[in-house]
C-alpha cells in the first residue's frame, strides 16, 4: 500500500519553486540528523505599503519524498504573505495542505516550518532587526518530538 496520497506525489514529482534566489533576502537551512533530510529555503522580501511581503520563495532539498513535498507546498503557502503572516504557518498546516502525512514523516513538515523561521531570522539579522529574533528562532524541540513519535511506530 502506498502511504503517500496523490497531492504528496504531485509535489514530489512536480515540485514548485525549486532552486535558489541569487540575491535572497533570507536563507534558512535546517536538517534532521536521524534521517539526513536537509532543507534550504530562500526568500525575497519586498516592502509594499509599509509591509514586508514575501514575493518569492524557493527551496533546495536533499531528502525523501515527503521532505521535497513539504518544501514545495511551504513555498506555495508563504508567497504573497507578510513576514508576520508567514511566521504563523505551522507544521500541521503544511501537512494538512498536502492532504495529510504518514505519522512517521511528520518531522518533514517540522523541517519546512523551521526552514521558514530560519530564513526569516536571516532576513531580520541582515536588516538589523535582531530584537525580533526570539519570535522566529527554530524550535529544535519539535524535531526531537517528531523523531520520538516516529520511533514509536
Amino acid at each position: 500500500m502506498n502511504p503517500y496520497n496523490p497531492k504528496i506525489v504531485d509535489h514530489f514529482m512536480h515540485p514548485r519553486n525549486v532552486g535558489e534566489i541569487a540575491d535572497a533576502d533570507g536563507i534558512g537551512t535546517v536538517g534532521h540528523p536521524s534521517c539526513g533530510d536537509i532543507i534550504r529555503l530562500f526568500i525575497k522580501v519586498e516592502k509594499l505599503n509599509g509591509k514586508r511581503i514575501i514575493s518569492q520563495a524557493k527551496f533546495k532539498t536533499f531528502g525523501c519524498t515527503t521532505a521535497i513535498a513539504t518544501s514545495s507546498i511551504a513555498t506555495e503557502l508563504i508567497k504573497g504573505k507578510t513576514i508576520e503572516e508567514a511566521l504563523t504557518l505551522k507544521n500541521a498546516e503544511v501537512a494538512k495542505a498536502l492532504g495529510g502525512l504518514p505519522t512517521i514523516k511528520m518531522h518533514c513538515s517540522v523541517l519546512a516550518e523551521d526552514a521558514l523561521k530560519a530564513a526569516v531570522a536571516d532576513y531580520l539579522k541582515k536588516n538589523g532587526e535582531e530584537k525580533y529574533l526570539n519570535e522566529v528562532q527554530t524550535q529544535s524541540q519539535k524535531h526531537e518530538e517528531a523523531e520520538l513519535l516516529s520511533r514509536r511506530i
